[in-house]
Parts: C-alpha cells; structure tokens; sequence
C-alpha cells in the first residue's frame, strides 16, 4: 500500500515501512518536509506491525540537505524542523525502530547527515557523501558534527568538516561507514534484504540493542557494563522479563520458528 502525502511517499512491506523523500529535483529539505517526515518515521515508531524503516530518496540526489530557496525566502537558519529535528529523524531520540538509509545518490549537508542517523546505510554506486556547510557559512549541526567522528577516524571527519571534502561510496564502504555498495538497480532489494532479516528478530531485543548501543556510545567496556546492569535502560530490562526471550529458546529447542509477540 502506498500514501502519498506531499514530498514523502510511504509504502508498507510486510512489516518494513518504506520512506520515500520525493521532491525534484534535489530532494532539498524544508521545515513542512522535515515534518513530514517526522510524521513518517512516527507512523513507524507507533505501529506495532511495522518493525524496520527505509528511508530512500528519488533522482539523482538521496537528498541535498537543508531547502537554500527556502533560506532565500526567509527560513531561519536556526529554524524548528520539529520533535524529531532535521529531516525528522537527527533527533529523534525515542525512536524504537531501526531504520535504514538506502542512499540513491548525492547525500549532502543535511542529507548525510540524515543518512548518518539511520542505523544502518546502503549505498548505491552512484552514491557520494559531503558536507558543504563551512563553505557557505554555517555548520553541520544536525549530526555531521557529532556523529561522523563517531563513524570515521575523527581527522578524517574533521577534514570532510572542515574542507567539504567528497567521499565515495566505495571509500565509505572501506571505512564501514555504510554496510553494502550495490548497484543502483539492487539498492532497495538489498535494503530490503537487510530489513527482512532485522524483522526476523525478536522486536524487544531490537528495541534494547538500539538503546544500549546508543547510552553506551562512548564509554569504556567497564562502564558500559555497569550502565546496562543499573537499570537505568527500561528496554534491556523489559526483554529480560518478555515472553519473547522464552519463545525464542523454546522455538529453537522444538526446531521451528519463533512467534514473536513483542511482549
């Protein structure tokens, strides 16, 4: 089933919620584009039968980042975009689903920095990540600059930050900034493959992994351990208590698959 709301599309796979960003000819975002898309990536987080988001874009451009006709118009740099931020997924911290960026094209400024909030990204050939915002006068802040030092050697980053420096899908690929280059044709079929199988496992142990991963970003193995043993992550402890974490031992015992219930 597809919905057409205005520059996004969104179609429903078995489980998978495709994002589409469709607004020609750059996939450029404005503050109405970024809150449909939060509205997109809400669907997903609200929606029990959804379990994984792919967040792809049309043409030439996977996108190109913050609307400049807009900021032209009188959009403010500093702008609301929303609860979910930029594009709305930079900051949409409470999200519980993951979600893949399927990177058609050129992912500028904003639009690598939306490519960098996803989970996981698959790249086309045809894809090329960069940052521009130093050389036409401001920052990328909706991502690049905290979270591409966390996914690259950080003077690497520091390099694409500050010079605007190109990278290909290729040398993202070597940098395991992205998962899988494939050829433009194959993009969504190997997002979705990817998607298929995180729909596969358990949603509880999903929604914890995410949240661990992301609290304990940064820290040392030692804290890490402790944070997560604290209860301070609901998640982990919810999964800990589901029925899903004894229908997966029991499923694998009785050589079946496992029926998860999220619960």
């Amino acid at each position: 089933m597809s919905n057409a709301m205005n520059a996004v599309t969104l179609e429903r796979r078995d489980g998978i919620l495709i994002i589409t960003l469709n607004r020609p000819k750059a996939n450029a975002i404005d503050v109405a584009t970024s809150l449909e898309l939060y509205a997109a990536f809400k669907t997903l987080d609200g929606d029990p039968a959804l379990r994984v988001g792919i967040i792809t874009g049309t043409g030439r451009f996977f996108s190109a980042g913050w609307d400049l006709n807009s900021a032209n118009e009188g959009e403010a740099v500093d702008a609301d975009h929303g609860p979910g931020g930029f594009a709305g997924l930079t900051e949409y911290f409470s999200l519980t689903k993951p979600v893949i960026a399927a990177v058609n094209g050129l992912a500028v400024g904003g639009g690598f920095e939306l490519a960098l909030a996803a989970d996981l990204i698959v790249a086309s050939t045809a894809a090329r990540f960069w940052l521009p915002e130093a050389q036409i006068g401001m920052l990328p802040d909706s991502g690049g600059l905290l979270r591409l030092p966390r996914a690259i050697p950080a003077r690497l980053a520091r390099e694409m930050i500050l010079t605007g420096r190109r990278m290909e899908a290729n040398e993202a690929l070597a940098l395991n900034l992205v998962s899988r280059v494939v050829e433009p044709d194959s993009l969504l079929e190997s997002a979705l493959d990817l998607a298929e199988t995180i729909a596969r496992s358990a949603p509880l142990a999903i929604a914890a992994a995410r949240d661990i991963l992301r609290q304990t970003e940064g820290l040392e193995v030692e804290q890490g351990y402790k944070l997560m043993r604290s209860g301070a992550i609901p998640s982990y402890r919810t999964m800990l208590d589901s029925e899903d974490a004894l229908e997966g031992p029991r499923a694998f015992a009785e050589g079946r698959a496992p029926e998860w219930k999220g619960r």
